[in-house]
């Protein structure tokens, strides 16, 4: 009962919540899971995949919407958050072709970042 209750809110929270809020809560999860990971390795080893592909789809939608003519970011903006998610597709492929999991401290530490940063404008 108390799970469904946890589901209702979660929906409500994401049908009023402003985009900005929702990209900070979707990165915050995103750096928990890889952070979760990071600390239970190796036994999360099975994890690591599906987490970081996770990661590099929402990275690429974000780098998709940075580098489209109209978008309202100031350029400045739109190269770092690109340049960003370059290093996080690289940080990615390296994770998966030899999992390191100290690699995953990178990856934790900008979704932080951009997580509070986002919050911080709102």
């Amino acid at each position: 009962m108390q799970h469904q209750g946890a589901l209702a809110y979660q929906r409500t929270a994401q049908q009023t919540a402003s985009p900005r809020d929702l990209e900070a809560n979707l990165l915050a999860r995103l750096a928990s899971r890889l952070q979760n990971i990071r600390d239970t390795w190796p036994e999360s080893r099975p994890e690591l995949t599906e987490a970081l592909n996770k990661n590099r789809k929402v990275w690429s939608i974000f780098v998709q919407a940075v580098t489209k003519d109209d978008s309202p970011l100031p350029a400045p903006i739109r190269q770092n958050i690109a340049n960003l998610g370059i290093f996080v597709m690289g940080q990615t492929y390296e994770l998966l072709a030899g999992a390191d999991p100290a690699k995953l401290d990178a990856l934790i530490n900008i979704n932080r970042q951009i997580s509070a940063g986002l919050r911080s404008k709102g």
